[in-house]
């Protein structure tokens, strides 16, 4: 479901904000990041001039990493976007996923019984091996951030009532779906694209895979998204859309350059993916996307989200991605081959239990 790679060993607490220096096993210099850590990254230069492509347009190609504790909403315990720098030590090493993976790394007791079948003791389907969130809250131009979301002011998504049922309406689904035939399953369990809303757009980060390869040719863009093999194609300069009809995974997304930044507007997303995104997009719906390289090793997305349906008004947000030195490999969905012929399997043979009991 996810591939190792060495992006996966800064999850694991290496870094050196994460773990006290005594906790960390490897030495001084066996161990070098594949992208850079927040910690190291300065304010960008505004004198700075991306590289240029044979077009003679920025050049945004390469391999960028979303991988961050900062998510798209901002959690309860932060009052501000900003978070001040004289608390990120203690908030990086109190964190979720870095405070599990201190816990998971502890040994087995090899006396310990065996689990009692609901999590307790079991061997877990994502231990640490699996997953790759990051391990630092993310800096843009200087600043710590607490949230993608830069408006509304308090960091949260502004669901209008209609895109509060929509998300309720998912999740009395994954409750109480009668498993009768694939079509009726997420796509995420069919392999059909990311279950994470990687992709976008906007584009977002989640547990593992937080990867893009992006690739330019003089009239398109391509975006290669690591989880689930996603691939968004861009046209540059388009001036015609596609029929309203046609209603494609990720949307219709046209660009155009204003100057050193590519900005994409999306359009008539399919509507499966409509009813299951993390941020749903109706037929009313446009997203704006700013590309600019500030760095060599960072670049600036922007987004705005205005869709009168399912939210009370526009939101935008920020997200600084991080040149890799690796490269992105092959996502290999196994739900669709292995998991989902058991579920279809266990309906028709009535033994379909977690629809009773703690849903899907």
């Amino acid at each position: 479901m996810t591939r190792w790679t060495a992006t996966a060993l800064v999850a694991f607490g290496l870094a050196a904000c994460a773990l006290p220096a005594a906790a960390q096993i490897a030495g001084e210099r066996s161990f070098e990041s594949p992208i850079p850590y927040f910690k190291d990254l300065q304010k960008w230069d505004m004198a700075y001039r991306a590289p240029r492509t044979p077009a003679g347009k920025p050049d945004l190609q390469g391999t960028w990493s979303i991988a961050s504790l900062t998510t798209m909403t901002r959690p309860a315990e932060f009052k501000a976007l900003v978070i001040p720098q004289d608390r990120i030590d203690e908030l990086t090493f109190n964190s979720y996923y870095n405070t599990r993976m201190r816990n998971d790394n502890v040994q087995t007791d090899p006396n310990a019984g065996g689990g009692d079948g609901k999590g307790g003791g079991d061997v877990k389907g994502y231990n640490n091996f699996w997953i790759d969130p990051g391990s630092e809250y993310a800096k843009v131009n200087g600043e710590y951030r607490s949230s993608w979301i830069t408006s509304p002011a308090a960091g949260t998504v502004p669901f209008s009532a209609e895109g509060r049922a929509m998300r309720a309406s998912r999740v009395n689904a994954s409750r109480t779906t009668q498993n009768t035939g694939p079509e009726l399953r997420s796509v995420g369990d069919r392999c059909l694209i990311s279950f994470g809303s990687q992709a976008g757009p906007p584009l977002t980060n989640a547990m593992y895979n937080n990867h893009y390869q992006i690739v330019q040719t003089p009239d398109h863009v391509l975006i290669d998204v690591e989880m689930n093999h996603d691939a968004r194609i861009i046209r540059i300069d388009e001036t015609k859309r596609l029929p309203s009809e046609v209603r494609r995974w990720f949307g219709d997304s046209v660009a155009r350059w204003e100057g050193e930044t590519l900005v994409v507007e999306t359009v008539n997303i399919h509507p499966t993916q409509e009813r299951a995104g993390a941020y749903p997009i109706s037929d009313k719906g446009k997203v704006t996307e700013r590309f600019t390289r500030v760095a060599d090793d960072q670049l600036r997305y922007e987004f705005t989200v205005d869709d009168p349906k399912y939210y009370a008004g526009p939101w935008s947000g920020e997200i600084p991605l991080r040149r890799s030195k690796e490269t992105i490999y092959e996502y290999a969905c196994h739900e669709g081959n292995y998991a989902l012929p058991g579920i279809l399997r266990g309906m028709a043979q009535g033994i379909d239990t977690a629809i009773e009991s703690d849903g899907e």
